[in-house]
């Protein structure tokens, strides 16, 4: 399978269609109104106690601007530091190469099941369904990750993928599929999250202690020192990365970070604007291999797959400076309606609609540019600065560019926008065209509006209400009332002004 094939969820349907199926389902609405408000909420709170946390968002965007235009000098340093420490690593150009390589990697250990920390990349290269072909399981061990794993359901966001779930449905799903895949669940199971909570650890607790490979991702790796960093919520990272003889890590390769120093700022950033917390509860950082303690073997996979040819867009490369908090999702008014599943990608919300289309070509994404009010919300939440408004804006004129070339002939909108510039440059013929459109909508309004006009206007008018031209336009009423004024009629006090 291709990296596209993998990024966007083959056979779902276009962002239009999906959300107004997403819009009618009240339930997941709830849920992610009360789901994001109160993340939105926490990390307002949190944010607020930082005096410099403007500061730090600028810190932080610089340093992502600087890494991505040295992005290949950075990656080097990267191998070679990762390589002096005990690792190895290995260069992955597409989803394909990158499955491939893992695959191999489990098999060379003669094992065929691995746990696995939750990743959004192991999620953009489908790299669950690549091992089940290669006669490996994959476990999934965060909470939310195996909620969705179990449900035979994706991600619907990125901090929290089982976000679109209520407390029952995932009680029904322990109790109908854990006993498919290990130990299940307890009998008389019920919906408090404690007992949820329970079931899960149990669940995957045996898993833990005899698996001898896990699969990561990585939010960070420091360039200088090869120092990789997992931070997460429940232990279950933390588990993965020292008890397994064996890991691998998958990272895309804008995760690199010049310097060990420059966590100090994004580890502010990230858990704020994630889950709203001060600091992530477990932050692992590890350095190649140590003697007795941890994998005896690691492995990172530097994946690209589209990430080069994003960066080659002046614009849009800004994308890749995400650091995958989802602060954008909580605040996104089109998100918190129509949840994460509508944008039939592994990444939902305001950056999955930039960042998709990108690594995988607009014409394979062409509706997610538009799943957007531009209100700049975003903008506004992102601690790395990226101003997601003008990359959609940019990737929007991208789309319409490639249906134009795909074109024979002129769209009607195409068409209106020439007679309109033919128009509007002619103060003569605007002129005509205001008398006309006067005397028209006087024949057709009601109260002062217009209804549904005919022909291409049809879609554009039969959502607004369009109020009917004035009889007379500005350019006329100005040369009937206007008289001309001269020395003789000013006033005392505008001569004393003007000397």
């Amino acid at each position: 399978m291709s990296g596209a094939d993998n990024v966007v969820w083959l056979g779902t349907p276009a962002f239009p269609e999906a959300a107004r199926t997403a819009l009618a389902d009240t339930r997941l609405r709830a849920n992610l109104r009360r789901a994001t408000g109160t993340i939105r909420d926490k990390r307002l709170a949190v944010a607020a106690e930082l005096e410099d946390w403007e500061e730090l968002r600028e810190h932080a965007a610089a340093v992502k601007r600087h890494t991505l235009r040295h992005l290949d000098h950075h990656l080097l340093r990267l191998e070679k530091a990762v390589t002096a420490a005990g690792g190895v690593v290995h260069w992955a150009a597409d989803a394909a190469e990158a499955n491939r390589i893992v695959a191999h990697l489990v098999k060379v250990t003669g094992e065929d099941e691995v746990v696995k920390v939750k990743s959004m990349a192991t999620q953009e290269i489908g790299l669950n369904e690549a091992l089940a072909e290669a006669g490996i399981r994959a476990y999934e061990t965060d909470l939310a990750e195996l909620i969705v794993q179990l449900g035979g359901d994706r991600p619907s966001h990125i901090l929290v993928p089982a976000i679109h779930r209520g407390r029952s449905e995932i009680r029904e799903i322990f109790r109908r599929e854990m006993g498919e895949w290990g130990r299940p669940a307890p009998e008389g199971l019920t919906d408090e999250p404690r007992d949820l909570a329970e079931a899960a650890r149990l669940h995957l607790r045996e898993k833990f202690l005899r698996a001898k490979v896990a699969v990561s991702g990585a939010n960070f790796a420091a360039a200088d020192t090869g120092t990789v960093v997992v931070v997460e919520s429940e232990g279950n990272g933390r588990m993965c990365l020292t008890l397994p003889e064996t890991l691998i890590t998958v990272m895309g390769i804008e995760k690199v970070l010049p310097s060990y120093a420059d966590l100090e700022v994004f580890l502010q950033l990230l858990p704020r604007s994630s889950t709203g917390e001060r600091m992530n509860p477990y932050t692992s950082l590890w350095t190649g291999l140590a003697e007795g303690d941890g994998p005896r073997n690691f492995h990172l996979v530097l994946l690209d797959n589209g990430r080069s040819a994003t960066l080659a867009d002046e614009v849009g490369r800004q994308a890749l400076a995400c650091i995958r908090c989802s602060a954008c999702l909580n605040v996104c008014p089109v998100y918190e309606r129509t949840g994460g599943h509508a944008y039939g990608s592994v990444y939902p919300g305001p950056i999955g609609a930039v960042l998709t289309p990108q690594l995988v070509g607009v014409e394979n994404a062409a509706s997610l540019p538009f799943a957007s009010t531009l209100c700049g919300a975003c903008y506004d939440a992102c601690p790395v600065k990226i101003n997601i408004p003008e990359v959609l804006v940019h990737l929007r004129a991208e789309v319409v560019e490639a249906k134009r070339r795909d074109r024979l002939l002129p769209t009607p909108e195409a068409l209106a926008m020439k007679a309109a510039g033919a128009v509007l440059s002619s103060p003569r013929r605007l002129a005509a065209v205001q008398r006309l459109a006067a005397a028209g909508a006087r024949l057709v309004a009601r109260d002062g509006l217009i209804g549904a006009l005919p022909g291409p206007f049809a879609r554009w008018s039969g959502t607004r209400d369009t109020p009917a031209p004035a009889r007379e336009s500005l350019r006329a009423w100005w040369r009937r009332t206007r008289t001309p004024v001269n020395e003789d009629r000013r006033t005392p006090t505008e001569g004393k002004e003007r000397r």
